[in-house]
């Protein structure tokens, strides 16, 4: 046990919803004293860094509520229940992009908001990508814009704040630096 651990003493559901809950959890400080944190449950979630034989980056554009706009971002979605990350994976990016992959490689897990979330992202490089001919289709609820982008034009859109989300300016920064040393 840490010596930075904090010991929870109650926890509260106060919303379920269809993607996250809301726990408010009293907790024992390292200190002795006692505190409240309200934490979100997350099912955890893959992305899909796609790139083509062509070496262009398989995007997406999407209008994103929280922030009240759009955004280009590599494909990605949320985890079913008893799902595995990497049949999640192969079916966000069909069903986000029309494509299917030969390859697909775990790059990385990561917490996105550790101070008030659980979510935990799994990032996948997939390659050997072909148009599917009739695939899976979006959710109801989910409209994109399928784009294309070398590295350039992917550094540029971080420029820009047209990419703005983590999990894809990870994705571009992993390119440049595969870039940087000669692999991949």
């Amino acid at each position: 046990m840490s010596s930075l651990e904090e010991k929870t003493l109650h926890s509260e559901e106060i919303f379920s919803g269809k993607v996250i809950s809301l726990h408010v959890q009293d907790v024992e400080l390292p200190n002795g004293k006692q505190s409240k944190r309200e934490i979100i449950k997350h099912p955890g979630a893959v992305a899909i860094l796609a790139v083509t034989d062509e070496n262009k980056i398989v995007m997406v554009e999407q209008y994103r509520k929280a922030l009240e706009r759009t955004i280009v971002e590599i494909p990605a979605g949320k985890l079913e229940k008893g799902e595995q990350p990497e049949v999640c994976a192969r079916r966000e990016l069909e069903e986000e992009t029309g494509y299917v992959c030969e390859n697909l490689e775990l790059l990385t897990s990561f917490y996105t908001s550790p101070g008030f979330a659980d979510e935990i992202v799994h990032v996948y490089l997939a390659k050997g990508l072909s148009k599917k001919e009739n695939s899976a289709a979006l959710d109801e609820d989910e409209f994109v814009n399928l784009e294309e982008l070398t590295l350039t034009e992917a550094m540029k859109y971080v420029e820009d704040q047209k990419i703005y989300d983590a999990k894809t300016a990870f994705a571009v920064q992993y390119l440049q630096l595969q870039e940087a040393i000669g692999s991949k």
